[in-house]
């Protein structure tokens, strides 16, 4: 009897205990504003995805916060993914996203990183999709091939960015003459380059957004897929090679496997080291919670947006693969793409 009732009064404890951290993150939450910081310029594929986002995850979260996106572009990421590791509050209150590149730059050795990318709390991926290298039907540059017979001018978002890492490893790795021209501020500012003929192509968008921003260019074939960069094949681009299939040696592609692997990562939500587990693990479940959502994905069929999660404790676990990936295949990689010493 004794026992019984020692069970039974664990359980409640347990459950008050519960209930009472709960009742904490909502009494946090409520009526406070969080930031959600988006590392490029308006109209890309990471401010698409962002903002979509952060329309609906507030209701998700305990308290009901107001989540309003700001635009910090830099860096190709790397001012907001800095001011979340250095400046931001540490509370939960400020979300961010930023580019994939990020944690493979700092298993680079990328000495303009200057944060450490398995510290922040990765909140969830909202479309893992694959990434594409593309030009432009005016451009003539039809294939792989076609790139490796004249140089071909592709626009980047900014130096060690995934814009640039691709067109590199290509070049060294495939023989292809590309061009990179660096310095366009976010990918929307790329695609505009591209229909006023500065260049013939991207270095890097991701095959999705091509699909919600430019869906003419698609059926209207104005826009050509040299290469996807993924793990694995698109299922509507199955004629389309991926960058690591496009290696001569294992070496090489047991590197190419690497710089793809960020894919997953796709246009990732993260907050600050050092918040408080509660709230990170309430985040966590309200982004689960909206990627669930009716109302969130209508609207993001209503955007052309394809939705395919990557949950938090997923996302925390690739960047930390990523960050520890085998000395011998980072040093091929770095040979090539340089880590921004």
């Amino acid at each position: 009897m004794k026992r019984t009732i020692l069970a039974a009064t664990a359980v409640l404890v347990l459950a008050a205990g519960s209930a009472q951290a709960q009742q904490s993150v909502e009494t946090f939450y409520k009526g406070k504003t969080i930031e959600m910081l988006i590392g490029y310029s308006a109209g890309g594929g990471y401010d698409t995805f962002a903002r979509l986002v952060g329309r609906f995850i507030g209701k998700h979260i305990p308290g009901n916060p107001t989540v309003v996106p700001r635009n910090m572009p830099g860096g190709g990421g790397r001012v907001v993914a800095g001011y979340l590791y250095r400046i931001a509050p540490k509370d939960g209150t400020v979300l961010a996203t930023a580019d994939q590149s990020l944690t493979l730059q700092q298993a680079l050795g990328d000495k303009t990183i200057p944060f450490d990318n398995t510290k922040f709390f990765w909140i969830g991926n909202p479309a893992d999709d694959n990434n594409t290298l593309v030009t432009t039907q005016a451009s003539g540059i039809k294939t792989v091939e076609d790139a490796m017979k004249q140089e071909v001018a592709l626009a980047a978002t900014g130096a060690n960015t995934t814009s640039e890492q691709y067109p590199k490893v290509m070049n060294a790795m495939v023989g292809t003459k590309f061009k990179i021209v660096n310095g366009y501020p976010g990918g929307n500012d790329a695609t505009l380059a591209m229909e006023r003929n500065e260049v013939a192509g991207r270095g890097s968008n991701s095959w999705a957004t091509w699909k919600f921003t430019r869906p003419d260019w698609i059926t209207d074939k104005k826009l050509n897929i040299l290469a996807q960069i993924g793990l694995q094949k698109a299922r509507d681009l199955p004629d389309v090679p991926l960058l690591m299939d496009l290696a001569k040696n294992d070496q090489d592609r047991a590197a190419l496997r690497l710089l793809s692997a960020p894919v997953a990562i796709g246009r990732p939500i993260f907050t600050t080291p050092d918040v408080p587990a509660d709230r990170v693990k309430a985040l966590r479940a309200a982004f689960d919670a909206t990627m669930k959502d009716p109302e969130f994905l209508a609207a993001a069929q209503a955007e052309r947006l394809e939705i395919n999660p990557v949950s938090g404790e997923a996302l925390q676990k690739i960047v930390i693969d990523i960050v520890n990936a085998p000395k011998d295949v980072v040093e091929r990689l770095v040979s090539i793409v340089g880590n921004g010493a």
